[in-house]
């Protein structure tokens, strides 16, 4: 997969070459560049940004130094294909385990990292004349700029490439995966500070514990993330899904 990332603070984006992300990046699962959008500037200012139109607080960045960096960056492949544009903004959809899975089958991703009140929304709407484009929110909270989202949603997208992750069952198994908040994991040793793993987990019987991890997730769920519980279909739910949930209905009614 190839990302692109366009941001004022080039810096800020220095752990995509760190740690899981670098490691993929340096056996050629990803390709990851970042771009300074302070190169499609013309003044000697070198200036990203404006007032808003109708007044009101902050700046707004501006069109055509977006418009610019957009047509140098989104190209066509050999293929004649486009990347899809991914634009971080506390007014976007959600993203979610979903989005990230959706994502990862894209061969290229690029990113528009915003800053100061927003990008232009012309920006986006000339961009969606070529190329698909996402407007994606990673949380109900503002901050000062796109590029922790940007960190947050691609790690959250590599990490589900072919290869990234040692263990292909990590990604399989973790929260969201099947719609549930993930349960509780123990490693060695068995007992710490009068704290013990529980027994099902030392007993060697696979069914038993896989069971166990199944209810300890409906039940994490259930009290931490009720709207995931009631997004999911009655077909997800086993027997003992259901007898399990009922009995936390009743008990915690």
């Amino acid at each position: 997969m190839r990302i692109d990332v366009l941001t004022i603070f080039p810096e800020y984006l220095g752990p995509l070459r760190a740690a899981l992300l670098g490691k993929a990046a340096d056996r050629g699962l990803i390709d990851v560049a970042v771009h300074d959008l302070r190169q499609w500037t013309h003044d000697v200012h070198r200036a990203v940004d404006d007032s808003p139109y109708g007044g009101g607080p902050g700046m707004v960045m501006k069109p055509d130094v977006w418009g610019e960096a957009l047509d140098a960056v989104c190209t066509e492949d050999d293929e004649g294909r486009v990347p899809r544009l991914v634009v971080p903004t506390p007014a976007g959809h959600p993203f979610t385990q979903a989005t990230a899975r959706r994502l990862a089958t894209e061969p290229r991703l690029v990113f528009a990292c915003g800053r100061y009140e927003g990008i232009d929304q012309r920006v986006v709407e000339d961009a969606r004349r070529r190329m698909a484009v996402d407007e994606v929110s990673i949380g109900d909270y503002v901050l000062v700029g796109g590029e922790a989202a940007v960190l947050v949603m691609v790690e959250a997208v590599a990490r589900l490439l072919p290869g990234v992750l040692g263990n292909t069952a990590s990604a399989e198994q973790d929260s969201f995966s099947d719609g549930l908040l993930e349960g509780p994991c123990y490693t060695r040793p068995e007992q710490w500070r009068g704290l013990s793993v529980p027994a099902v987990l030392r007993s060697g019987d696979h069914a038993a514990i896989s069971r166990w991890r199944r209810d300890q997730a409906i039940e994490r769920t259930f009290h931490r993330r009720p709207d995931l519980l009631e997004a999911m279909s009655e077909d997800q739910f086993d027997p003992r899904d259901r007898a399990l949930l009922a009995t936390l209905r009743r008990t915690t009614g």
